[in-house]
């Protein structure tokens, strides 16, 4: 690491987050966060005083406003703590049945951050136009659904908001009392006292106090107006502003979401009977230095979204809101959860998304936010990093290695040692002298490049990003208003965007332009169109901040504290980078730019990766919960850094790791600068073979990627799918996480994170109408068969064996031909691979289109969907159709594809042997090959017959049929 200043050094050797390792003591626990702390004193007092126990808050039902032609409502929300306080209350049901509740203080002496869900979304959503509410003295209620199924209902007193499905509790809102928005005051108010009397076992509890609100907010003022944690003060000049609100689920006993944290899928408990974190989950985006493996702590990214499961239904809840947030999550019960979420600032905003089934969950998030959009198809291939590759022919030393050892990659990356000082977009000329060069000498081959730029700018006179900033008034402020924030970070004295300040949009995207602008502003003229971005750093990590960040009583544009948007902030980074990239050329590309730091709606802009893990069996492991939560979450680009960005793993540790990144949806090796070259060419043998073997695993996989993507971009759908998602009925499947299906290609994966593996056990899930399943091991064709209760089975898995198996009634294609990047691979032929169910089934998909445009959307795009069905006792009829728009016209990149050809049909599980194969069409027979295996109609284990169909002479974008008789 070079850096500027001998008081550069010392300050980052004092300040360096965890320099060595974690430092818990860094980063707050529930605690030592003031209004963490009255949100869990509340719920405790609310457990200790069930019996007597009710909330304050009630709806007004003289305030009541239904809209005459739309699902709305609105009505006045009063305290009985407070009569004097107003709130409001707006209840909205969506089109596709999602009920939005919001509430917020009214005529308050402040104004409570109400923006969270604007960033989010991406629309206004459309409010039902057939749906009515129907006012009760009581309550105000709605039923909806294909048979009137749903029904929500906002009881009055107490406020409480259910959401019910065929009579069942679903979500309930306030149904503990938990709700508390604390309203805005000055200062004088003089603080509640209370005695509590009773509690003996059987006795009533009696609660009394001068003041009538200390049972409900505590005997003292905590943490109201400042709040010191090491040795920063948070100054809070607009006192207390915190919500907490419980939010249950009194028959779904398993939930899964709220990214970003390191622990298992199905969230442990926080609170109850033997909690396995004694903390609350976090959202706090942090920069949390070698993290730890098993954590409620916050990390880098904040999505505060939750599913909750049980075998008859998934339902989800997206709180919007931008501020730090605890949740506590418990099981009263083996079937049911109850949360609380305490948040420091911001309205009550809270999405109920009804399901009933995780697909409709996913649709119903992806109308909200939006879904993950296609991303280029050569992103999918392998990414090559460390910190830092350190010159131009350290770069092209690398890709000379990687062709001379046949091992295929697409992207090289460039850490920040590449910017001189640290000063983004500015080349170190002494150590790369001929940036444009060496990125043309990439692109040679197909491949592209990635530099890093961080939101961080040095504070400097010479360095024209910084100085356009400050002259347009785009930089965040400190707590007084005036100047500009300092903080520090890799580039020393540094100052931040202000990215909610929308005169810092044109000007940042302009940054990335390669030709001279008209204006005058700086532009990259050293780059290309073929270079992408990373942005790192953007929670915002800032050295010298409480808990490695921006002090929360910094002021953005508006006004606005930085406590109101810290969860927001690293999104529009991300967002306005994306667009930079893909407006740099004309017309535009899809870019890529990888993530740090994300929110609710960050899936639209680009990838993410878990951060700064360790070289371990734990942290290879959790990598892979984390990414099943975070494509839960939405976050479906997401990926581990291979061999963990910290330490050196012995060759075993390393090739299971690539097994892991290889059935990631972003793929990227990735290592500390302290850390030894390990490159995968520089490997021993056996290992260096193997990671090649697994590395062309990855490519000639990409049609399975790139067409799951393609599915994922319209569902909104993970890539990567936990079993409860694919079989939400199967309770011996809803906590498992350490293996996943991609997307619907049937592909079954349980990568190793065990040292001396040879062998491991598979869950093979139930079949959801109560048939046993049957899968094949990918490589070997050998039969395991299912059972309609679930069953577990033991897959050959030696080092140089990735378990991986492919469903019954399963079709996948693949490209075999070794390429040494994806570019390359573009007109190569496919091989689809059959796999029949027991019936004699299959099908599959397969999405194709220029990989770099927006062409796509204008119908340019090759969607065949492959069927096999039974052809008399034991043959098969395979056939390819169209999927895509009826009546398309002048598909252009369909024609520029009329060459490329299935060279291969490999139908694994047949009865029997043929007796012919034919094309349907001119019925000419074809070459083929056939091994009858053991076990030829799966159903029993062994060895699955084979059938290999050469060269059929069909196109890849064609109608045709294939008959076996």
């Amino acid at each position: 690491m070079r850096l500027s200043s001998l008081s550069g050094v010392l300050l980052l050797l004092t300040c360096l987050p965890s320099a060595l390792a974690l430092k818990a003591g860094d980063f707050k626990t529930c605690a030592q966060s003031g209004f963490c702390r009255r949100g869990r004193a509340l719920a405790e007092r609310a457990n200790a005083n069930a019996g007597a126990w009710t909330s304050p808050y009630s709806v007004d039902p003289s305030t009541l406003v239904i809209a005459p032609h739309e699902a709305q409502f609105t009505a006045g929300v009063k305290s009985s703590l407070y009569p004097d306080i107003k709130f409001g209350l707006d209840v909205r049901v969506h089109k596709d049945g999602v009920v939005r509740v919001r509430m917020d203080e009214v005529g308050g002496l402040r104004k409570r951050y109400d923006e969270a869900a604007s960033w989010a979304l991406i629309q206004q959503p459309e409010i039902s136009s057939e749906i009515r509410w129907t006012a009760g003295k009581k309550d105000v209620r709605a039923v909806y659904g294909r048979k009137k199924e749903f029904e929500v209902v906002i009881t009055f007193e107490p406020l409480r908001v259910t959401l019910l499905r065929n009579g069942k509790e679903q979500v309930v809102l306030n149904g503990q009392g938990l709700l508390h928005m604390e309203h805005f005051r000055t200062k004088e108010e003089t603080p509640a006292t209370a005695q509590v009397e009773g509690g003996e076992e059987g006795e009533q509890v009696v609660i009394k106090a001068e003041n009538p609100r200390a049972w409900f907010e505590g005997e003292s003022e905590d943490a109201y107006w400042d709040e010191t944690f090491l040795s920063w003060t948070d100054s809070k000049p607009k006192g207390p502003e915190s919500l907490s609100l419980d939010i249950n689920f009194p028959n779904h006993g398993h939930v899964y979401g709220i990214p970003q944290r390191a622990t298992h899928l199905d969230l442990p408990t926080t609170t109850g009977e033997n909690p396995t974190f004694t903390d609350p989950y976090r959202l706090y985006n942090a920069d949390v230095f070698e993290y730890l493996a098993s954590s409620p702590m916050s990390l880098y990214g904040s999505i505060p979204l939750m599913h909750a499961h049980s075998p008859d239904s998934t339902v989800a809840i997206f709180n919007a809101i931008a501020s730090e947030t605890w949740i506590d999550v418990s099981h009263p019960t083996r079937s049911s959860t109850n949360t609380q979420w305490v948040s420091e600032s911001g309205i009550l905003d809270v999405f109920i998304l009804p399901g009933p089934t995780p697909s409709d969950v996913f649709a119903q998030y992806a109308t909200l936010t939006g879904a993950a959009p296609l991303p280029a198809h050569w992103a999918l291939g392998y990414h090559q990093c460390r910190w830092n590759y350190v010159s131009t022919d350290d770069v092209r030393s690398v890709q000379k290695r990687f062709d001379e050892e046949d091992i295929p990659v697409d992207v090289f990356w460039l850490d920040i040692e590449y910017a001189e000082e640290h000063k983004y977009f500015i080349w170190d000329r002494k150590n790369f002298p001929d940036p444009v060069d060496m990125m043309k000498d990439v692109e040679a081959v197909g491949r592209k490049m990635v530099v890093i730029v961080d939101p961080h700018l040095k504070r400097s006179s010479n360095y024209p990003v910084y100085q356009e900033a400050s002259e347009l008034n785009v930089l965040v402020k400190p707590k007084n208003g005036e100047g500009e924030y300092e903080g520090w970070c890799w580039s020393g004295s540094s100052s931040w965007v202000d990215f909610f300040n929308p005169n810092s949009w044109d000007w940042w995207k302009g940054l990335f332009k390669t030709t001279v602008r008209d204006d005058g502003k700086f532009s990259w003229l050293d780059s290309t169109e073929n270079v992408h971005v990373w942005n790192d750093m953007n929670e915002p990590s800032i050295f010298n901040g409480p808990e490695i960040t921006m002090p929360k009583d910094s002021i953005h544009y508006g006004g606005w504290e930085h406590r109101d948007v810290h969860n927001i902030n690293g999104m529009l980074f991300h967002n306005l980078t994306s667009q930079a990239v893909s407006t740099r050329s004309d017309p535009p590309k899809r870019p890529f730019v990888l993530t740090r730091s994300f929110y609710a709606g960050s899936q639209r802009f680009g990838a993410m990766w878990t951060g700064d893990n360790l070289g371990t069996w734990d942290h290879m492991a959790v990598g892979i919960y984390m990414v099943l939560a975070n494509g839960v979450a939405g976050m479906t680009f997401a990926g581990s850094d291979v061999g963990g960005f910290f330490g050196n793993p012995e060759p075993e540790m390393l090739v299971r790791w690539y097994q892991v990144g290889a059935f990631n949806p972003f793929f990227r090796a990735h290592a500390h600068l302290d850390t030894k070259r390990r490159e995968p060419f520089l490997l021993d043998e056996p290992y260096k073979s193997i990671v090649r073997d697994i590395l062309r695993l990855r490519y000639s996989m990409l049609p399975v990627w790139y067409t799951a993507f393609h599915e994922g971009s319209l569902t909104g759908v993970p890539v990567l799918r936990p079993h409860y998602v694919m079989f939400p009925q199967d309770e011996a499947g809803f906590s498992i996480d350490d293996q996943y299906f991609v997307g619907s290609s049937g592909l079954l994966v349980k990568p190793v994170v065990q040292k001396g593996v040879t062998e491991t056990s598979v869950y093979l899930p139930e079949d959801q109408v109560g048939i046993a399943l049957v899968y094949y091991n990918y490589f070997t064709n050998y039969i395991y068969t299912g059972s309609a209760k679930g069953k577990n089975v033991t897959v050959p898995s030696a080092l140089h064996q990735t378990p991986l198996l492919i469903r019954g009634g399963s079709i996948v294609s693949t490209r075999e031909r070794p390429r040494r990047s994806s570019p390359l691979m573009k007109y190569d032929p496919f091989t689809l691979r059959v796999a029949l169910d027991k019936s004699g089934n299959a099908k599959g998909d397969l999405y194709l289109d220029d990989g770099e445009t927006y062409d796509y959307q204008q119908g340019n795009y090759i969607w065949r969907e492959f069927v096999a069905g039974k052809n008399g006792k034991k043959g098969v009829k395979i056939s390819s159709k169209d999927l895509g728009i009826a009546g398309r016209a002048g598909n252009e990149f369909e024609m520029s594809m009329e060459s490329v050809r299935v060279e291969k049909i490999v139908v694994v599980g047949l009865g029997g042997k043929p007796t012919s194969v034919k094309l349907e069409a001119g019925g000419k027979e074809l070459e083929w090959t056939y091994e009858p295996g053991v076990a030829a109609d799966g159903k029993k284990e062994g060895e699955g017959s084979v059938l290999v169909i050469k060269d059929p002479g069909v196109g890849v974008g064609i109608d045709w049929v294939v008959v076996v008789s």
